[in-house]
């Protein structure tokens, strides 16, 4: 399976400029060639709305009607165009939700909007063939957002030919124990997509670091955030180690890069970049075909029927190293 994500800074608000920053970095690997032929093109979490915005209020004006604004038919030509399967993030304004956060009750009541952080899959023909909304609230989604009905997994056609994929999706804090509140060990996130069964697992993100401006400076910029992957890693445990699958989920981590100015209850906000494709299964191996840099804007392309770039070693309860053929590029 040849599979891509788009990880690129978009500028809160700007999305205009964000289509148009989108387009000339896909342009630009089309006219090298180099996305014949592909399979399933992730972008990340609210790709062109931006993340950092601060209210219901704030969003508003980005906000979609559900699987059919902008975002959505953004996705439904580049997967015509590229003949593939495209997923984005999106803020979904919806006609009716489910009322299950605290939050809930405060936007209807102020604005008559339901509101939900929203994933939508476009296939090759340019159908909506998924739809998600995000489960697991961060603080910021909070401000503005509703919770979800719950993970998604079903049947994905991926590819020109529609391929039919077990897949599992999920945005982001999904992944994290619900609230902050919840067990470490539950994995929520991670035992559905095992339950699921998933072949797939698509995760689109927009993950903060803890990387000073200098750390995500140009000069370390095409270097991961070691920092993250390992977290990602340790939260998706139940699809390795001994209580894995026997058929490997591959998992899709499409992040964001840049930085987005203040959050009150955050504090600076920057993102890790990081996006990364692994395999995991049974066993003390993760395969991790490439990865991007923590400020890196680009494509990552993918091919899971080649050999992977880097392997992580799993040893007790923690991802020891992450190593190519040649060096150690970090470790937890």
């Amino acid at each position: 399976m040849r599979i891509a994500t788009l990880q690129f800074s978009p500028r809160l608000g700007e999305v205009a400029a964000n289509f148009s920053r989108a387009e000339s970095l896909l342009m630009r690997e089309e006219r090298e060639g180099q996305l014949e032929n592909i399979d399933l093109l992730v972008l990340p979490e609210l790709a062109f709305a931006g993340y950092n915005h601060p209210s219901l209020a704030a969003i508003a004006p980005y906000l979609e009607p559900t699987a059919a604004g902008p975002s959505t038919r953004w996705a439904a030509r580049t997967a015509k165009r590229l003949k593939c399967t495209v997923a984005v993030g999106y803020p979904e304004a919806a006609e009716e939700g489910n009322y299950n956060t605290i939050f809930d009750r405060h936007i209807t009541a102020e604005t008559g909007t339901i509101a939900y952080n929203s994933l939508v899959f476009v296939n090759s023909s340019g159908d909506v063939v998924a739809h998600y909304r995000k489960s697991f609230l961060y603080y910021t989604d909070e401000t503005w957002a509703q919770e979800g009905q719950g993970f998604w997994a079903g049947v994905l056609p991926i590819g020109g030919k529609g391929q039919q994929v077990k897949a599992a999706a999920g945005i982001c804090m999904d992944i994290n124990p619900y609230r902050f509140e919840a067990p470490w060990t539950a994995y929520e996130f991670a035992n559905h997509a095992r339950e699921a069964r998933a072949r797939v697992v698509v995760l689109s993100m927009a993950w903060l670091t803890r990387l000073s401006a200098e750390e995500v400076s140009s000069s370390q910029a095409m270097v991961p955030d070691q920092d993250t992957v390992n977290y990602w890693v340790e939260r998706l445990r139940p699809l390795f180690g001994p209580q894995g699958a026997q058929t490997e989920a591959i998992v899709i981590c499409a992040n964001r890069a840049g930085e987005e100015g203040v959050s009150p209850r955050i504090g600076e906000v920057r993102y890790a970049g990081s996006s990364c494709v692994m395999g995991m299964t049974r066993g003390d191996q993760i395969r991790i075909w490439d990865i991007l840099g923590r400020a890196q804007e680009g494509i990552l392309l993918v091919d899971t029927d080649k050999a992977p770039a880097y392997s992580v070693s799993i040893k007790g309860s923690e991802a020891q190293d992450v190593t190519d053929d040649a060096a150690e590029i970090g470790g937890s």
